[in-house]
């Protein structure tokens, strides 16, 4: 592995890209991309949270290929660069497994609830407070 140098941002005053951005401020857009980042991630999860819960209604597994495989081909269609298709592809793999983990944990919430509502219970006490259910 080759050496390489941290550069403090006082050490690099002049630096700039090609197109007039200093690093500074190269960070500091893609800190603002981040956020939208989270933003739109936090936005899907919620998606995923009732594409679950629609599942569920209709008895549909939470993994379906191929509902998976069709997301992989929108993104790569919709690929611009200068991501590869298959870097693309690795971190939608990761997105996906996050949200089908998501979706699982919704419904076993559910269901845990479900379980445990009144006129529910099974008579055994419950580990918080003790009391029959």
């Amino acid at each position: 592995m080759l050496p390489y140098r941290v550069f403090r941002n006082e050490e690099l005053p002049g630096m700039q890209h090609e197109d007039g951005m200093t690093l500074e401020e190269l960070r500091d857009q893609i800190d603002v991309l981040d956020r939208q980042l989270v933003e739109l991630l936090s936005e899907r999860a919620r998606a995923a949270q009732m594409a679950a819960h629609l599942k569920a209604a209709v008895s549909l597994p939470v993994y379906e290929p191929s509902r998976e495989k069709a997301v992989y081909a929108n993104v790569r269609a919709a690929n611009k660069g200068p991501l590869p298709d298959i870097e693309l592809t690795h971190i939608y793999e990761r997105i996906i497994d996050v949200m089908r983990a998501l979706q699982t944990n919704e419904l076993a919430s559910d269901r845990n609830a479900q379980a445990h509502a009144p006129g529910q219970g099974t008579g055994a006490q419950t580990p918080e407070t003790g009391n029959r259910q």
